[in-house]
């Protein structure tokens, strides 16, 4: 079992559970694992507004020149914008110092390999075990062999330059309220959005090192909601910290998420003709309101366990190009390798501006359906998924809301919680039918 990777990377807070030194032991086991694919090999560190990403860096460069690694630091920039650049740049790989959308305290180191993919999880186990063992294991190269570390001074610009090439349409008329999560997005987004002809209202978008995501970003949309009204604006969007993610709101301040931006983005690429396979992969979190959206568009769906990097790996087995995740982490494959909130938005804007309709109505493509979700402590979550008392509740449960609405019971990757999700159109039903699952599971869990 991983000891330093969790879903998304190695996260802690900050000198206390990710250190220096350990970030060091990471650049070292990571520059040897990486560095076998490519001689002269070099990786990309970019990292977000937080005040500790100045010290892991240090860190994290020193580990890698160790392994004999160039490093090119590309500063603050989004998650993505560092996988485009290891595309862009023929780099053996790339780590981005960033905890997303957690607060200031923590944060996290996540590795990316060549062509700008995330890891395996094979991979990221061997980076591991390296890290955590005797680093006197891994040749030391002295001499004209120690790695070298310089500035890519033209990271954001070259980041920029991509967003802007996936877009041919103009955004003249249209006025945006962008919240930057006072994150990475900040140096980034509001600029490409002009360029591309938007009047943008930028706010939080003056990091200080501690006020990243601090009420505001995605994970708290009240600031981007109050700012569409005040200015009268078209929409909002809401970045995370790192950027990759990103969610919306309408003109009169109304949510937006993930499942319904790709609702959007999916009926507007089968119009073109650019969907491939008709066929879209989400994951088991998804409303229920997305797969009538999308049966009723002729669209498929797939769904994986939740998880990014568990849609990537489905898209690329089953040929997909386009999925996400509820939370607005989505991926176009067409354009980028990694979930990418800056790409999503412009995407959508481009399907708001194309269809020449408000972006409430476009959301109205898909009827939300109330979904509620209910965490329950348990001692030993392995051994109350693996209860026949439960299996028999669940499928009592799927029986009662017969057809029109789910539930879905899970363990969590990271907590000792089981996660008791329901959705269905009665409202009253589902509160019944979640409630009474909620019960068993703690009796079961104590």
């Amino acid at each position: 079992m991983a000891v330093l990777f969790g879903t998304d990377g190695v996260r802690g807070v900050a000198n206390k559970d990710l250190t220096p030194e350990t970030a060091l032991r990471l650049g070292r086991a990571g520059g040897a694992v990486l560095s076998k694919s490519k001689a002269g090999s070099r990786v990309i560190i970019g990292k977000d507004t937080r005040k500790s990403c100045d010290m892991l860096e240090a860190a994290l460069a020193a580990g890698l020149c160790s392994a004999g690694v160039d490093v090119l630091l590309a500063g603050v920039l989004p998650t993505p914008g560092v996988a485009c650049l290891i595309k862009e740049l023929g780099a053996a790989g790339g780590v981005v110092i960033s905890a997303s959308h957690n607060s200031f305290e923590d944060n996290g180191i996540k590795f990316f390999g060549p062509g700008g993919y995330k890891l395996t999880d094979g991979l990221e186990l061997e980076i591991e075990q390296l890290a955590l063992g005797n680093l006197d294991t891994i040749p030391a190269p002295t001499g004209g062999g120690v790695g070298r570390i310089a500035d890519l001074p033209d990271a954001v610009d070259r980041y920029v330059g991509f967003l802007k090439n996936t877009v041919q349409v103009d955004f003249s008329g249209l006025k945006v309220v962008l919240d930057c999560a006072n994150g990475a997005a900040s140096g980034v987004a509001p600029g490409a959005l002009a360029e591309l002809g938007a009047e943008v209202i930028a706010i939080n978008n003056r990091p200080d090192g501690v006020n990243i995501n601090l009420n505001c970003g995605s994970t708290c949309l009240d600031m981007v909601q109050a700012a569409v009204r005040e200015h009268r604006a078209d929409l909002g969007l809401a970045h995370d910290g790192d950027a990759d993610r990103v969610l919306a709101v309408d003109a009169a301040g109304r949510i937006v998420d993930g499942d319904q931006i790709m609702v959007i983005c999916a009926r507007y690429l089968k119009e073109l003709g650019r969907l491939a396979g008709n066929t879209i992969v989400v994951t088991v979190m998804s409303n229920l309101g997305l797969h009538l959206a999308m049966r009723e568009s002729g669209i498929k769906v797939l769904e994986t366990k939740v998880g990014d990097r568990y849609v990537l790996e489905e898209m690329l087995r089953s040929g997909a190009r386009f999925g996400g995740e509820q939370s607005g982490h989505i991926l176009f494959l067409d354009h980028a390798t990694t979930g990418d909130g800056l790409l999503t938005a412009l995407q959508l804007l481009v399907a708001v501006k194309e269809k020449n309709k408000p972006l409430g109505e476009l959301a109205a493509q898909m009827e939300k359906l109330p979904q509620l979700l209910v965490n329950v402590n348990v001692n030993n979550k392995q051994e109350v998924m693996a209860s026949n008392e439960l299996a028999e509740a669940i499928a009592a449960a799927e029986r009662c809301l017969a057809g029109s609405g789910r539930v879905l019971v899970r363990p969590s990757g990271t907590e000792p919680l089981v996660r008791v999700m329901g959705e269905g159109r009665d409202a009253g039903e589902l509160r019944a039918v979640v409630d009474e699952l909620v019960d068993l599971v703690r009796r079961l869990g104590v």
